[in-house]
């Protein structure tokens, strides 16, 4: 199956990574701290923090591609890599959370914020 993304690139955009959720194109999950989790995060996403990927990895869809982000986009390109390491279509978010409320996309909750790591 070919991806939608560039495989040969390692990060997509925030506007790829919202436009992925909005046609369930991907699966994107969050791979921070639960505070960070808690005070705001992208919705639609789904929960698992980069310590517990490993023993959490039945819990993420690899039939299409995954897409990781974190605060910046350092934990969320550790977790891309290991994925693609087991043959997955991964992917982190580049710029992490920082970038995506700088482009000022939507943070869930509502009032959410973005919490330092």
């Amino acid at each position: 199956m070919a991806s939608i993304f560039d495989s040969n690139q390692l990060e997509v955009t925030p506007e790829q990574t919202q436009s992925a959720l909005s046609d369930d194109t991907a699966q994107v999950v969050d791979v921070r701290e639960p505070h960070e989790w808690e005070a705001g995060r992208i919705d639609g996403a789904l929960h698992v923090e980069l310590n517990e990927l490993g023993a959490n990895a039945a819990k993420i869809d690899t039939d299409r591609p995954v897409i990781f982000y974190c605060l910046s986009g350092s934990r969320s390109a550790m977790a891309a890599q290991a994925f693609r390491g087991v043959g997955v279509d991964a992917y982190s978010m580049a710029g992490g959370m920082h970038r995506w409320q700088d482009e000022q996309r939507p943070i869930a909750p509502d009032g959410g914020t973005v919490a330092g790591h």
